[in-house]
């Protein structure tokens, strides 16, 4: 028996202990995060499978694994010869988890969830699924204290202070802010409990999460105090001394159950963001949106600066790198795994550098159409003078986070990976110059990164595009692009990536990716001074923050629109302008090559 089945065992010996006939296991945290400490990565502990997202479901006999469509390669190979079956998520054919269990259970049998992991949301829409095949839903249940028997410890790793120099706006300001917005909801207080909107607020970074600077803790804003839970071994002596200047109180992480259940107050509560223990212990509850949501994605004018030098800091380590990676693989003797060492050593050259924003995708040929494929030491390959090589990779500085994704061509290309590549570039194109009103979601325009693809019968099922924080989470939101409705408008201080992709099975996958910022749009170029008289406005468009040039050998010039080839030749003579005066002589005549006009 398999590593696997043996915790299945395990787990299974536990659920028919307590009287439960399924147990479900999410990826997240009791702060509702996509990436998690490794404390609660119970999910991956469980099933094997290592992706950020996904579903674990287990019945006595049964088990099945739900997950999207930037995993399904990597999590069929990881619950091959285990109890698992793969899930596909958003695939015609495939159920849901309470449909699923409404066809192997049996009416009045018990399925159970931990409810400090599960937001509010999760669990009332799980209980009224359930409802309708008479199986009921408990919420008190967490086995894996008990089979998880070296399971990690809460992180301990100090906090430290974001300055002012790059946040923009002091802790106590956005605390009052905060209030003011509390204040205009009718509630006593606000729980903070999403690890970046705490680390945000309190101009606080921490390391609980690998490549996420924040750390594990609660916040609580009333109009008198302002209280942070957190592990006290967390916070050094200028850390306190710095939250007493801000007006900020600190106690013990796990005291917030206890100080909900004994205060009077009327708590504002983010439903989806709020892990459902959390929730039942308050006994006074305004269900709202926290204000901290907003202000967070919306960037002030000393974060756009500090955008733009990340960005510089970001393109010159690609420049050395993408010079170095082709002339390098030519001489042979690289491996995806080497490539992606490089890269991290060519940031961390760079000033103000804290590490990279996520585990660099470094996908040689068939790899690359695995969209979130990470080398390891067991799936490492040589990287051969042929073919493409997809590289998405991020930085975090002090001043700024990055992400970003270029397709390298490494030799002679097939003309299906050429089409490719045209494609993706045409898409990232139309996404990367519209210009739209006031009021338009991430959703309205998703459509015009797919659209050159659906030419040809061909899509993928991942987003288009996400918020990027700064010094923060690579992946923020609400705003995002993607095919399904995302109810949150683009507006400018807000940052989104621009990220179409094809992914060929067992041959190749081609994306392009920038971090955008949006801004007024400009109608100079008709006569029309500033944004104001125009019909429905304002109107927005995109400012691309990444500089990195884009491999011009691989175009099909003749796939592209003029306008198209306008915009892509202005972009590239950007990036050179803006980068060479930071890069030697030889680095600069090698980016003046790359950025000559299609």
């Amino acid at each position: 028996m398999n590593q696997t089945n043996i915790k299945l065992a395990a787990l299974r010996q536990v659920m028919e202990r307590e009287g439960v006939c399924a147990f479900i296991t999410p990826s997240t945290d009791p702060h509702s995060g996509e990436y998690v400490p490794d404390r609660w990565k119970a999910r991956e502990w469980i099933s094997g499978f290592t992706g950020s997202a996904g579903t674990a479901v287990v019945t006595v006999d049964r088990a099945a694994l739900w997950t999207d469509s930037r995993y399904f390669l990597q999590a069929s190979q990881q619950i091959a010869d285990t109890d698992f079956v793969l899930m596909k998520e958003k695939i015609e054919g495939t159920p849901s988890v309470s449909q699923w269990l409404g066809d192997v259970l049996h009416e009045g049998d018990v399925v159970a969830v931990d409810g400090t992991v599960n937001t509010v949301v999760q669990i009332e829409e799980l209980e009224n699924e359930l409802r309708r095949y008479g199986i009921k839903l408990r919420t008190d249940i967490d086995p894996y204290p008990e089979i998880w028997t070296d399971r990690p410890s809460v992180p301990s790793d100090e906090v430290f202070i974001q300055p002012l120099e790059y946040a923009g706006e002091s802790a106590h300001e956005k605390i009052g802010r905060i209030r003011e917005v509390c204040r205009m909801q009718e509630a006593d207080a606000v729980l903070v409990s999403m690890l970046d909107e705490v680390a945000w607020t309190l101009n606080l970074r921490g390391s609980d999460i690998e490549y996420n600077p924040v750390f594990v803790s609660y916040l609580l804003i009333s109009q008198d105090c302002a209280v942070l839970y957190i592990n006290k071994e967390k916070v050094p002596a200028e850390v306190a001394d710095y939250l007493v200047r801000e007006g900020v109180d600190v106690k013990p992480y796990e005291c917030l159950f206890e100080d909900l259940k004994a205060s009077p107050l009327k708590v504002m509560m983010q439903p989806d963001k709020t892990n459902y223990a959390v929730y039942t212990s308050c006994p006074n509850v305004l269900r709202a949106e926290c204000p901290v949501t907003m202000m967070k994605i919306m960037k002030n004018e000393t974060e756009i600066r500090g955008y733009h030098s990340a960005m510089i800091k970001d393109g010159i380590a690609m420049v050395k790198w993408m010079k170095w990676a082709v002339e390098a693989v030519r001489n042979g003797g690289q491996t995806e795994l080497s490539l992606s060492r490089k890269l991290y050593e060519l940031r961390a050259e760079q000033p103000l550098f804290k590490g990279v924003s996520f585990e660099s995708i470094m996908g040689y040929a068939a790899h690359g159409a695995i969209v979130h494929y990470e080398p390891t030491e067991e799936t490492d390959i040589p990287v051969e003078p042929r073919g493409l090589l997809l590289i998405d990779s991020g930085g975090q500085y002090l001043d700024g986070t990055t992400d970003i994704t270029r397709t390298v061509p490494l030799g002679e290309l097939t003309a299906e990976e050429r089409r490719d590549y045209t494609l993706v570039l045409r898409g990232f194109i139309n996404l990367g110059r519209a210009v739209f009103p006031h009021g338009t979601y991430g959703t309205q325009l998703d459509a015009l990164a797919r659209a050159p693809m659906w030419q040809y019968g061909i899509n993928y099922l991942h987003g288009t595009g996400h918020g990027v924080g700064s010094f923060m989470n690579v992946h923020e939101g609400p705003h995002q692009f993607r095919m399904n409705y995302m109810p949150t408008p683009l507006l400018p201080g807000m940052t989104i990536t621009d990220e179409p992709g094809i992914y060929i099975a067992d041959s190749h996958g081609v994306r392009h990716e920038n971090t955008m910022l949006v801004v007024p749009a400009d109608f100079s170029r008709y006569g029309q001074d500033g944004n104001e008289g125009l019909t429905f406005g304002p109107y927005y468009q995109f400012e691309h923050l990444t500089l990195c040039p884009i491999f011009t050998s691989p175009i099909v010039k003749e796939m592209m629109q003029p306008e198209e080839v306008d915009w892509f030749n202005a972009y590239q003579r950007m990036v050179y302008e803006k980068l060479a005066p930071h890069l030697d002589s030889v680095h600069r005549e090698w980016l003046e090559d790359v950025t000559r006009e299609i």
